[in-house]
Formats: structure tokens, sequence, C-alpha cells
């Protein structure tokens, strides 16, 4: 059993709780969540789990767990006063166990836990492999250990089964030592930082958080050159004129506040909830790639957080400052307590190649208030998952967008033919049902 801490100075203390092969994958994914500090616990068995609950119950306001045994065991041990999530058993990770115990021993015939039957039928036909023999214990969460250790022993020494996948790591301890071919179904990076974002909403600090005022400031690097290559007046007013649209539609979806300071330099103003949405937890500016695509112009940003208006302000023109004496071209961030975050990425890492996709649709989108940066993220979306079906709920996470927003956005391209309300489904409580919306221009979308 190891503990370790990463002290800060200020941040919302996260209690990261997983088996050793887990919580590497954790140490990863929290560092894009700059408002974390992780207290990590590791165990070598799950029944080290209320121990080192109870060791980090007082330090922390939020706890993930690595999966959903660890947090069941915590759960019925404890009552906890505080959010507690744990990071789901998901098809991205059964894929890469699945491809490593292919690796290893083969896939003739299998016993495996914690998976249902549906989810590894669907794994084996996206993957495209042949007909597997699999015995499955679905309900291995709710049994004693001894007894999924028990099911793979028998199927395995009874010749049923080549290897074992399991979602327990006490379990793939016990198998390994019992020389029983097996493989940890562990989950992705993304699964933990999905599970990390639903943390960090549930938290008392972040939701007070989530209204403060976020002043940035923009400072368009080498405006003046662009102007003066400029010949007649009308050129350099209509250059302003389409870098104030193109800045006013980024900040339209922070929901924010734009205004000029000059002709090289904006204010604007938004909250700090749907600013960290758009960034993706403070880590990309996407505009600077947009405005630098149709301008060739490149951005110094300052973003300020503070306690007021005015904290905020006067911490946005430090953070512009530091932008400048970097040279440009390059974003940062000072908090309440004056710690920097940064550089920030000024493109979004996730983007697909748009000149891969039928310029006609591209046209259409923009048309209809689809931006490149949105555009790009629903290709991406559709490319990993394969959904064109959305909840206005589902479309706000795919786009990193409040869900007034989704729907502001989905009335728009509604209107414009994109897309398709396919049905509605009526949820527990009363008011109306939640349509779901078809992207079908998605279906068309690459070539």
């Amino acid at each position: 059993m190891k503990t370790a801490q990463r002290t800060l100075d200020k941040g919302i203390p996260i209690g990261l709780i997983g088996s050793e092969a887990v919580i590497p994958i954790m140490q990863t994914a929290v560092k894009r969540f700059p408002s974390f500090v992780p207290v990590i616990a590791t165990y070598s068995n799950e029944a080290e789990v209320p121990k080192l609950v109870e060791q980090c119950l007082n330090r922390v306001e939020v706890i993930l767990f690595s999966g959903p045994l660890p947090f069941k065991i915590a759960t019925e041990e404890q009552r906890f006063t505080i959010p507690v999530h744990f990071v789901p058993l998901t098809r991205g990770g059964l894929y890469r166990a699945f491809y490593h115990i292919n690796k290893q021993f083969g896939l003739t015939s299998l016993s495996v836990d914690s998976v249902t039957e549906k989810d590894m039928a669907k794994t084996k036909v996206e993957l495209n492999e042949q007909p597997v023999e699999v015995m499955y214990f679905e309900e291995a969460i709710g049994t004693e250990l001894e007894g999924v250790i028990a099911f793979h022993r028998y199927h395995y020494n009874q010749g049923l089964a080549a290897a074992a996948l399991t979602g327990i790591h006490g379990v793939a301890e016990a198998l390994t030592e019992a020389g029983i071919p097996n493989h940890l179904i562990a989950p992705t990076e993304q699964d933990v930082v999905v599970a990390l974002e639903r943390a960090l909403l549930s938290t008392e600090t972040r939701r007070s958080k989530e209204a403060q005022i976020v002043v940035g400031m923009i400072h368009l690097d080498g405006f003046a050159r662009l102007v003066e290559s400029k010949m007649l007046d009308h050129e350099v007013q209509r250059l302003k004129l389409d870098i104030h649209r193109t800045l006013l539609g980024y900040v339209e979806s922070l929901e924010g506040y734009l205004t000029p300071f000059s002709g090289d330099e904006y204010l604007f103003v938004t909250t700090r909830g749907i600013f960290e949405q758009q960034t993706g937890g403070y880590k990309t500016l996407p505009l600077a790639k947009e405005l630098e695509q149709q301008f060739g112009l490149t951005l110094s940003v300052g973003i300020g957080f503070g306690k007021t208006a005015n904290e905020a302000g006067i911490h946005a023109r430090m953070a512009l400052r530091h932008a400048k004496d970097a040279g440009g071209n390059i974003g940062f961030i000072i908090r309440e307590d004056r710690s920097v975050i940064g550089p920030l990425e000024m493109t979004q890492p996730h983007e697909v190649d748009l000149s891969l996709i039928d310029t006609d649709i591209l046209a259409e989108a923009t048309a209809a208030g689809c931006t490149t940066v949105y555009l790009s993220r629903l290709v991406a979306h559709i490319t990993r998952s394969g959904q064109i079906d959305f909840y206005a709920q589902e479309l706000a996470d795919t786009l990193s967008v409040t869900v007034r927003s989704a729907h502001r956005f989905l009335l728009a391209w509604s209107d414009a033919g994109l897309v398709d309300v396919v049905g509605d489904t009526k949820g527990r409580y009363k008011g109306r049902p939640r349509q779901i919306y078809r992207m079908s221009f998605l279906s068309r979308l690459v070539r």
C-alpha cells in the first residue's frame, strides 16, 4: 500500500484511490485539470480500500475511485458527506484488453468478468474478430473475490477457457500467481478524464466559482504590419470588421461580452464555468488557429480570475504582459492567488482536417452558424463513435458548450435543414419530453 500527495498553494483537493495498474493513468489524466490538487492512494488489493478512504477522507473535497468495485466496497463501509465517483469500465478499455490478450495468448476461448455479453459482442463486431467462445460472470462486482477467482480457475483448469479477462485488480493478481493467462480491463485515459470532469462539477468549490467573472485581453500580434500592407482605407476598415466579427463569434460561444480597446486589442468578459468548458479545462484557445488561417495573425492572450471584476481585470493585464514578454502567439491565465496557468495551447488538439470535408457541406454548416471549431469537434466525435443522434445535453458535452447554447445551435441547424428531430423520450418527472436530434449531414460529411 502506498500513499502520496502533490501539494499546491491553491486548488480543489481530490482523492484518487486506485489499483497499481490504474493509478498511473489517473495521475496522467488529472494533469489536465489545474483546479485539482490530487491526493493519491494506491492499493495492491481491494481489501485495502476502506483504510485508504479513512486516510484521505478529511483531506479532500471529492473522491474518485479507479473502478466500480473499490467504489462499492467504500460506499458499503462508509457514509460519505462529500461527492464520490468511480471510473466506469467502458468499451474503450475492453478494446484495449481484447487486443492485448489476443496478442499474448490468442483468442480461442475466454472467461470474462465485469463485462456484459452485449458489450463483448459489440467489441468483437467492431474489431472484426472471428467468433470466440466466451464464458461470462457479469455479476462479479457484487460477488466475493474468491468466487470470481474460482470461476476463472474452474474454466481454465477444465480447458474451457484459454485465458481470462477481468475488471478486478485482485482477481488479476491471484490468476497471475496461479499461472493462469489473464489481462486486466483497465479504463482508458479518456475514461478517467470524463470521470474527472464529472467529479469537478460535483464539488462545492467548483459550483461556487462557476459564476465568477473572468476577464480576457486579446492582442493581435503584427496587426500594424498587416494594416500597412493594405493600399486603401476601405480595405483596412473591412479587415477590422472581419476580425471583429470572428472575435465576436468566439466570445458569443463563451456567452460573453466583447469590446475593442484599440485596433489591435480587445477585452472580453465571461463566466468561469463557461470559459472552463470552452477551453477544455484551461488547456486550449482554438480561436488563435482560426485567426491565423483567415488573416495570418497570431494572438497574445491574457486571462484573469479574481474575487472581483477589478481584480480579474488586473490579473488579465498581468497575464497579457506575460504573453507579450514571451514573444506572442501564446496565452496565460493568472488566478486569484496570482499563480500562473500556461502557456496555453493556441490550437484545438483534437481537430480534424476540414479540407477532407465536402466543400458544399462545409459551406452549408458554416452558413448555419456551425464554426470550423464546432464542425471539427463533431467530425472527430462521429469518426470515433459513429453517433449521429444526440440529445441537447450530449451535443453540449461534445461541443463543450452550455445546454442553452446547444439548443440555440440546434434551432439554427434545423432551420438550415442540417438537423432532423427523429424522436423524443419522456423523463421520470413531469415536463417536456427530451427530443432526439439527428445530425443528418454527418452521415455524408466525409468524402
